[in-house]
């Protein structure tokens, strides 16, 4: 036998690693992801006009909403539409899939009225029965 520094005999080195640490810390991430992860996703930043007695929209369940935003760029969900004329091909394929046919419109208030009419006409033209239109209360 061989005399090492530490010892009387010289110690093999152990070549196995316990991984039951890193499986721990592993699932503790994917639960924090799998939590954090339907937080993350983020709708269209709109500037609702304010109204008193405001409908609230989480009383529906997967509500359809279509979304002008500032700028024009019209959203359904959050896909883009190019304009109001194919924003109806667009809504008779999604209405197609879904029993209720409600929906509800998301205009900023600085979108100039006329842009929200030709969106509504092409939202009736898609033969949606319920038209909402979504506002927020007034802060205090």
């Amino acid at each position: 036998m061989e005399v090492g520094q530490y010892g009387n005999r010289r110690r093999t080195v152990l070549a196995q690693i316990n991984v039951t640490p890193f499986v721990d810390v592993m699932l503790v991430l994917l639960i924090i992801f799998m939590i954090t992860a339907p937080m993350m996703e983020k709708g269209v930043d709109v500037a609702l006009p304010e109204v008193e007695n405001a409908p609230n929209l989480s009383a529906v369940k997967e509500p359809l909403v279509i979304t002008v935003t500032q700028k024009g760029q019209i959203m359904v969900g959050s896909s883009r539409v190019d304009s109001p004329t194919k924003l109806t091909p667009v809504l008779l394929q999604v209405l197609s899939e879904r029993e209720d046919k409600t929906v509800f419109l998301e205009a900023d208030k600085a979108v100039p009225y006329g842009h929200v009419v030709q969106v509504m006409a092409a939202i009736k033209r898609a033969g949606v029965s319920k038209l909402g239109m979504v506002a927020q209360e007034p802060e205090k």
